[in-house]
């Protein structure tokens, strides 16, 4: 029953996945309970601290991961403790305990998905296209602030990395829908890829427009406004109209290298929309391309995760001090929902207000509880009276979990402490000792857990920030190198979660750090200038190819000494070789131009970022 309730979502393609990675985790958390038993049976410190050691691995190793498999991290965890601390007392029963709870996970399994997938279906790759579609305008919308240069564009772009991450989030989901769903699945990591590329272009047609002076500006405007006009609402015949225009007047020689620079990023702008555009269609109709690229990569904090595993064994020990002193039988109830507690949201932000609205709805069960458990089952007899019984607390409790985010994390406490409370078996003690007896070992594990949560809290702002800013210095440093084919995908999607994890900790900053978002900003400008350069010279051999490749490295040994040693000086001399290489060029070559613009548009940004680095922060 309380499987059910855990695994049930809005979609019958979540409801599938979640329970598969259930199970797993489950099977990976029955082999460790069986073999945890086994080797320290005799020993119950042996085996407690080996279990707080497992959860905390378990809460470290789903900090890292996302989705599916951070969910069987997850039960892997606390499966232990729901095994094993009861088996302590009784070490040959752990087998059959094992397999019971393995039989009835998979029941409520099976039964969540039969029944999400049959009555009232919905499928969440209808619900992705829907999604696909929403972030497509908000793009198009973010991209068109960025050339106009709205004041609002930083907050745009912020809200649309939100939505690709969100999305991406749900495309896991759609796997387990079929061929259709697995279609549109792939479909969609191409648009989320074509999407991010044409945001941080719109980017650089931004910081071009600002590096010219203002008689070359008039001179362009019109292509300006034209693209700026057919961006939002977007018109791909209009789009591919004004893009055909642009190349044909690139060699106007009325235009300076700079104007022609422009230009030519304004049509990869509207190239790239375009682009898009065909993926988000793509994304519509279910329709998946051969080349669709590897899933968005996340930013991962492996020291991070470890403290949060910590937090997690510290609170599962503190919990176990407890019972081994005051042996109350009890005790054992407030350690594995602790352990429970711990393994779902010790690695949240807000792992705190979590837990207090955990104890808001053990409040709530406990009354029902007694209602129920004392008044009403002693004197009704049969099963329909029964399912009514406990079935109408928690249909009001679904609806809480399926309604606002404030009251999800409330009522699911109150259906799962519910039927803890309430249970009914062929053994049940119906008395009011030992309801009490169990509603004080559920807020005494809630509670030292949130005691725990609030003691140990791991992200202080600023080292938050420094360290975002440091993997993303790292990352900027292995672009130099990794193909072309997968850079893009890589990179955008590690930046877009970095960006909104600044974003979140930005306020909580001190007024004259709160710029580090734009040196997050301008780290992103960075790589989209070197991914602009390296496709522009992708073909080059000779003398060019040995200068772009030196480049490259000189790039990379500018950041191989971390933020602290970045100056802006650092890449004038392999840049003015690269550029007096691309002049060698003789015959035209639009790619070759291309490459010359970029490189002085990658030496501004890195100089801009090395000076907000040093002027409006000191040393990182």
């Amino acid at each position: 029953m309380m499987t059910v309730f855990i695994v049930s979502q809005p979609l019958s393609g979540m409801v599938i996945a979640k329970g598969l990675f259930r199970l797993i985790g489950t099977v990976v958390g029955t082999i460790m309970s069986v073999v945890l038993i086994g080797l320290f049976a005799q020993a119950p410190w042996a085996f407690l601290l080996a279990m707080a050691l497992w959860l905390g691995l378990c809460t470290a190793a789903s900090t890292l991961l996302r989705n599916h498999v951070s969910y069987a991290f997850v039960l892997a965890g606390y499966t232990v403790a729901i095994i094993g601390l009861p088996a302590i007392s009784q070490p040959l029963e752990v087998f059959d305990q094992a397999v019971a709870r393995c039989t009835e996970i998979c029941m409520g399994i099976i039964v969540a998905s039969i029944v999400s997938s049959v009555i009232w279906p919905q499928r969440v790759e209808q619900n992705l296209s829907q999604q696909a579609g929403k972030v497509w305008l908000a793009g198009l919308q973010a991209a068109r602030a960025e050339v106009s240069e709205d004041e609002t564009a930083a907050t745009g772009l912020l809200g649309v990395f939100g939505q690709i991450v969100a999305v991406d989030a749900q495309r896991d989901h759609t796997w387990f829908e079929g061929y259709r769903g697995r279609q549109r699945a792939r479909a969609l990591r191409l648009f989320c890829r074509e999407l991010l590329s044409m945001l941080r272009t719109s980017r650089g047609v931004a910081r071009q427009w600002r590096n010219l002076e203002p008689d070359e500006r008039e001179a362009i405007t019109p292509w300006r406004e034209k693209a700026i006009q057919h961006l939002d609402p977007f018109d791909p015949a209009a789009a591919e109209a004004i893009l055909n225009q642009l190349r044909s007047n690139l060699t106007d020689p009325r235009y300076s290298n700079d104007q022609r620079y422009f230009l030519a990023r304004l049509g990869i702008l509207l190239g790239k929309a375009l682009t898009a555009y065909q993926a988000e269609q793509a994304v519509a109709r279910g329709v998946a391309d051969d080349s669709a690229p590897s899933a968005l990569s996340w930013h991962r904090d492996i020291q991070t995760a470890l403290l949060y595993g910590m937090r997690s064994a510290v609170a599962l020990l503190g919990l176990a001090i407890f019972w081994l002193n005051t042996a109350w039988p009890a005790a054992t109830g407030a350690m594995l929902l602790g352990a429970v507690l711990c393994s779902l949201f010790a690695n949240r932000d807000n792992a705190v207000q979590i837990g207090l609205s955990f104890l808001r709805g053990i409040a709530y069960a406990f009354l029902v509880a007694i209602i129920v458990s004392q008044a009403v089952l002693p004197s009704w007899s049969g099963f329909p009276l029964l399912c009514l019984g406990m079935g109408v607390p928690l249909f009001f409790a679904a609806l809480g979990m399926a309604g606002p985010p404030a009251v999800v994390g409330t009522a699911t406490a109150f259906a799962l402490h519910f039927i803890v409370l309430v249970a009914p078996n062929n053994h049940t003690r119906m008395d009011m000792a030992n309801l009490l007896n169990q509603a004080q070992a559920l807020v005494i594990g809630v509670g030292f857990a949130v005691v725990i949560f609030r003691l140990i809290t791991l992200r202080h702002p600023k080292r938050l920030i420094r360290r975002i800013l440091s993997a993303t210095t790292y990352d900027l440093q292995r672009l130099t190198e990794r193909p072309l084919s997968i850079a893009e995908t890589w990179f955008g999607g590690r930046m877009a979660d970095r960006l909104l994890q600044l974003a979140r900790n930005i306020n909580l900053m001190p007024l004259n750090e709160r710029r580090r978002w734009h040196d997050g900003l301008l780290a992103l400008d960075l790589g989209n200038e070197l991914l602009h350069l390296r496709a522009c010279l992708e073909g080059a051999n000779g003398p060019l190819a040995i200068e772009r490749d030196r480049f490259l490295q000189a790039f990379a040994a500018a950041l191989s000494d971390g933020l602290e040693h970045v100056h802006p000086g650092q890449l004038d001399e392999p840049a003015n070789r690269l550029r007096s290489a691309l002049e060698a060029v003789t015959e035209p070559d639009e790619p070759k131009r291309l490459a010359y613009g970029a490189v002085r548009q990658l030496q501004r940004t890195w100089m801009m970022w090395c000076q907000s680095l040093e002027d409006n922060h000191g040393p990182v």
